[in-house]
């Protein structure tokens, strides 16, 4: 199926490492070769890109020749491009939209800022108090279905068009805007009280004078502001002080990213050196911060320090930021306002909500514009045969109003009633407890999805680690045997005290004979305390303790911190793995008790304290894969040279082995995240070279990560292989029987995220979204438009994989071959981007919405998943961990990943299948009067004249048979047990079967009939007085419509059948009093009831012999299942 997209290999592999690398060296060749391929198709041949001058040269000059050419250019197509610059143009100037700039700001001087920057209110409120009401009836009129019925009801004021009474039309109008806009108003004051909310939090701010409070909507760029512990950042800040002896704290970014561990961020040098608070209004000084932008993982700028001698200055990157919305977790801290309101990280990175509007909707709206075009035809139809005598554009108009039943307004009524009962029903449902409907007008939306995207952290996974396998090469342990791992190292520091105590001064010579150890094969008790030290050390968590409560103040947490007690510890670090390993070393007996910025502390079985200097940290990075550290021991003065990361990484570093990398391939096959832990001792002089190399890489100005990485490289060799070691990120109940469910419904998954590619995929394993027999395709990081051709073409030559991209390659193949990227993905069983950016997937979510016109479904719980939620035809929320920020603005939330399949399955099946019959049986209720309408003005002389008026027409409407056709709302073709165990059955509604053309095309020659057979019907039987024809066509109308409610109905319900007699009571009731219609002393004859009854056969019979020829011969699939 891939084949069919021109997309072909673009030079063959004995070139392409040599051109890649070549672009590599000069890559601003590569910058200006990729603007030439613009000219480029990504349909070439081999051949064609070979011939590499032909391509990348001549094709520019061509197009500097063309536009030489002037006016033959201007015919060719300038004038388009004329034209849209002018428009583009025209738009600017009218929308205004003010250029985000870089910006110089000055430490608690908002006055110098030479700018005026936006207010940091937050605001969610999509009116305000003049926009409330036109907003909102826009909103109604602007489907063509309520328009029609507002002109309808309005020609009712002139007199010579009037047809019935005024609240025949008005009021049927009027409850539906009313109710609407209850519901809107409602919606808008919550949102208001939210914001309220947020932008009434108080804050510390600090000024010359002292501390002052003000609000979050009155911050301003420049402020000083104090945010102390678990407070949320109010806007977006340069970090410069602290409260914590070693400069640094840790912030929750949840909300921000979907990223449960904390960050540790570092405050600027220069200010957390200073002696007290008051002394940043004694320096003179300023930030320098780069425009406003999206991505929340990048930041460039500098502070300078102007009043000292020389001035200092101090490069800024994203570890000195605070950006707003994410909270304190450590210490009190202080920041300078560089970003506010509109221009902060979080706001850029949010969209506004849209008006979501269901398919099913909109397909109603377009089978009404066809209905109208019939009766504007129909109409035509009889002024032609009358002969356009007299006023005939006035009987033109009287005849479009004498159809207009054609498209009743009970239609409106009777969905918006219909969504709220399919709403209730939702969350009444107890195999879903706390199931929320949120947006009331698109549950039949949940019957159409074609495509799922959904979050990993928090909605598919727990976000709880759990330490799983240790591998030795020889010996494997897994949850069941950690026991003998403790009781080996309870033994083997047991041994070293012994040993210590018998021969205190003997330490030195053992250092001297230590390098000849590798040649004696080791004991497993003594490799297995190697690799649990390796990796107690080899990590950057740091220990946290909590102050007891009654505690407070900086000098109690001094004092907190050296209270070692393992009840009020908790581990902090930027990865939950990390957290998971050293969790695991303390349940075996090692136990890191303290951390500074160059010493950490652990704590034996026996309870002794061993401390390690930090020489050096090499941290984890998404090229690297890896990290190390260098730590010297105090009590020996051992230098040792730890390092961990992925099998990739590492398998090149490390000493020979023949096991590593099949026991890599078992782990991650049961779904667990592995890392591979090494170490090498160095000698003084070793580290000491070391050293000096490596500080003069970090000083050098040119290439200095490329240097820097190459000093580090030179310690990665030869490495002595400890462990393998294997966490599992525990998946959510449930979720891979969901996703299975999902996929056998035919609905193609996607995973956006912000984790990591390894990480990503591995859950994407776990989870079975990737089931085992799928290869995955990992599309390789690409900066440039010729890296992206090349990858998309290796892309292309796959099929049946899944496929992971990363957010970087992800932008710059939209960028330049957006098309090309979503028909391949389209095909792809499943698909992951992983460090994704909200903006990113709200991108993804438009993207399959423009491309494939299929309706979409974003899950997620966290505050970096709104934008992606509000993006998408139908959102759902999970309430979880990372707060209810994604529950509050998703349409429906769930509790559960697992709800989402009884949610869809079941209530999303129902809820389609029944506003589709109901849709279109109120329109039947439309089409069989105005054809009784038709067939009697056609008799009489083509009179446009009614033939039921005032209150026949209203009961019809209403009372007659309102109860039974509404009753179709608690029909169902199948129980919901059979729905769930055949998902299969979900798939034939993406097809929009029950309610297409086809389906109504039906409904309307049934109509036809029905009617024609009616109206006949009574004026052949009817005696003498008109009054007669009227009371035998309208009661066999109202049999009639009761019948097809019958015939309609698949399960009864006792609602069904009360509705029925209901609506039969009601009418031989009202006979009594409708004497003005209805002849009374006819109606109580035999002659009346027989008439009717052949009348009522005659329409009704045939229909149910078809009903029953057709179940026999062409059965739906789903009376298959439950015949």
């Amino acid at each position: 199926m891939a084949d069919n997209i021109p997309l072909h290999p673009v030079w063959n592999n004995t070139n392409k490492n040599a051109r890649y690398n070549a672009g590599r060296h000069h890559r601003y060749q590569v910058e200006d070769e990729s603007s030439h391929l613009d000219e480029m198709p990504l349909m070439m041949s081999e051949e064609g890109f070979e011939n590499d001058e032909s391509d990348y040269h001549t094709l520019p000059r061509a197009r500097v020749t063309q536009k030489k050419q002037g006016l033959g250019w201007f015919v060719l197509g300038g004038w388009k491009l004329l034209c849209t610059s002018c428009c583009d143009w025209l738009v600017n100037t009218c929308r205004r939209k003010k250029e985000l700039k870089a910006r110089t700001v000055w430490l608690g001087c908002p006055e110098k800022c030479e700018e005026k920057y936006p207010r940091n209110a937050i605001k969610n409120q999509k009116y305000n108090i003049f926009t409330f009401v036109p907003g909102v009836l826009y909103q109604q009129f602007k489907l063509f279905l309520n328009l029609y019925f507002l002109v309808v009801s309005c020609s009712q004021f002139v007199p010579a068009l009037k047809i019935g009474y005024l609240y025949t039309y008005w009021a049927p109008l009027g409850f539906v805007v009313a109710v609407t806009m209850v519901r809107e108003a409602v919606d808008e004051y919550r949102r208001y009280q939210r914001d309220k909310e947020m932008n009434s939090q108080m804050y510390s701010k600090l000024t010359v004078r002292g501390k002052v409070q003000v609000k979050s909507s009155d911050i301003q760029v420049g402020d000083l502001i104090i945010v102390e512990k678990n407070q949320r950042i109010p806007a977006d800040m340069i970090f410069l002080r602290t409260s914590e002896k070693n400069g640094s704290c840790f912030i929750r970014t949840d909300q921000l990213d979907g990223e449960t561990d904390w960050k540790l961020k570092i405050a600027v040098v220069c200010t957390q050196r200073l002696p007290a608070l008051g002394d940043l209004f004694s320096i003179n000084s300023y930030v320098y911060a780069q425009k406003p932008q999206l991505d929340i993982h990048s930041f460039e700028g500098n502070f300078t320090r102007e009043d000292s001698d020389p001035p200092i200055h101090e490069s800024l990157s994203i570890e000195n930021t605070l950006w707003a919305s994410t909270i304190v977790a450590s210490g009190t801290v202080i920041g300078v306002v560089i970003y506010t309101g509109k221009e902060t990280r979080s706001v850029l990175n949010t969209s506004n909500p849209k008006n979501k509007m269901g398919l099913l909707d909109l397909e109603l709206n377009s089978l009404t514009k066809a209905l109208f075009a019939a009766m504007v035809v129909l109409s035509v139809v009889m002024v032609a045969l009358q002969g356009f005598v007299g006023p005939w554009f006035r009987n033109l108009f009287r005849f479009v109003l004498l159809f207009s039943y054609v498209i009743p307004i009970s239609l409106r009524v009777n969905l918006d009633m219909g969504k709220a009962v399919y709403g209730w029903m939702i969350m009444k449902d107890e195999n879903i407890p706390g199931t929320v409907v949120r947006t009331s007008t698109i549950p039949e939306e949940l019957g159409r999805l074609v495509y799922l995207l959904t979050d990993k952290t928090g909605t598919l996974t727990q976000n709880e680690m759990v330490f799983k396998r240790l591998h030795l090469g020889t010996v494997s342990y897994g949850t069941d045997t950690m026991d003998e791992i403790q009781s080996h190292i309870i033994q083997s520091y047991a041994q070293g005290t012994s040993q210590s105590n018998g021969s205190s001064n003997t330490s030195t010579p053992s250092r001297k004979s230590q390098p000849a150890a590798p040649k004696v094969r080791k004991s497993v008790s003594s490799r297995i305390h190697e690799a649990v030290k390796a990796i107690a050390l080899c990590h950057n968590v740091t220990p946290v303790y909590e102050s007891r409560a009654g505690v407070n103040g900086e000098t109690e947490y001094a004092e907190a911190d050296q209270d070692f007690s393992d009840e009020n510890r908790t581990y902090q670090a930027s990865s939950p793995d990390e957290v998971a390993l050293v969790q695991w070393t303390e349940s075996v007996g090692l136990t890191l008790v303290n951390r500074d910025l160059t010493s950490m502390q652990l704590k034996t079985p026996g309870g002794q304290i061993f401390t390690f200097y930090i020489l050096q940290i090499f941290p984890f990075t998404s090229e690297s894969k890896r990290m190390g550290i260098i730590v010297r021991e105090e009590s020996t003065g051992d230098i040792t040279f730890y390092m961990k990361g992925a099998d990739v990484a590492m398998s090149s570093t490390v000493q020979y082995n023949d096991w590593l990398e099949e026991e890599c391939g078992n782990m991650a096959r049961e779904g667990l995240r592995t890392l591979v832990v090494a170490k090498k001792s160095l000698s003084e002089d070793q580290y000491q070279d070391f050293e000096s190399r490596y500080s003069q890489a970090k000083l050098s100005i040119h290439d200095r990560a490329l240097k820097v990485a190459a000093v580090v490289e030179s310690l990665e060799r030869e490495m002595e292989l400890l462990c393998l070691t294997g966490v599992e990120d525990q998946l959510q109940a449930d979720v891979r029987p969901t996703l299975e469910l999902l996929r056998n419904a035919g609905i193609k998954i996607w995973m956006l995220t912000g984790d990591k590619l390894e990480t990503a995929t591995c859950i994407a394993k776990s989870s079975h979204l990737v089931s085992r027999s799928q290869d995955i395709h990992i599309f390789k990081p690409v900066l440039n438009r010729g890296e992206a051709h090349l990858e998309l073409n290796a892309f292309r030559r796959k099929h049946d994989c899944a496929f992971v991209i990363s957010g970087d390659s992800l932008e710059v193949c939209l960028k330049y071959y957006e098309h090309e990227f979503v028909e391949l993905a389209c095909q792809c069983p499943a698909v992951v981007c992983c460090r994704c950016s909200p903006t990113q997937k709200a991108q993804i979510v438009k993207l399959l919405q423009q491309h494939t016109g299929k309706r979409t479904c974003a899950i997620g719980d966290g505050g970096n998943d709104v934008s992606m939620i509000q993006a998408a035809d139908c959102g759902i929320g999970i309430e979880g961990k990372e707060g209810k920020q994604a529950s509050l603005a998703a349409d429906f939330s769930i509790k559960q990943f697992k709800h989402i399949g009884r949610l869809l399955m079941v209530h999303g099946r129902n809820s389609y299948k029944r506003s589709a019959a109901l849709g279109q049986f109120v329109m039947h209720r439309g089409l069989i009067i105005s054809t009784m309408q038709a067939v009697f003005s056609s008799v009489f002389y083509f009179a446009s004249v009614p033939l039921y008026q005032g209150f026949l027409m209203v009961g019809y409407a209403t009372i007659y048979t309102m109860f039974p056709v509404f009753s179709l709302v608690l029909d169902q073709d199948v129980k919901p047990e059979t729905a769930l165990l055949y998902p299969e059955l979900y798939k034939d509604l993406t097809k929009g079967r029950s309610l297409s053309f086809k389906t109504f095309l039906i409904w309307f020659l049934i109509s036809v009939y029905q009617g024609g057979i009616l109206m006949y019907g009574a004026l052949l039987l009817f005696e003498s007085e008109f009054v007669h024809v009227v009371s035998i066509s309208f009661t066999a109308l109202i049999l009639t419509e009761l019948l097809m409610v019958a015939l309609t109905i698949r399960t009864w319900h006792w609602l069904m059948v009360f509705g029925e007699f209901l609506s039969l009571g009601c009418y031989v009731a009202s006979l009594a009093f409708l004497n003005e219609y209805f002849d009374v002393a006819f109606i109580a004859t035999p002659t009346f009831l027989w008439k009717v009854s052949v009348i009522t056969v005659v329409s009704c019979l045939p229909l149910y012999i078809l009903k029953y020829l057709r179940r026999k011969f062409s059965p739906p699939n789903y009376s298959k299942l439950t015949s």
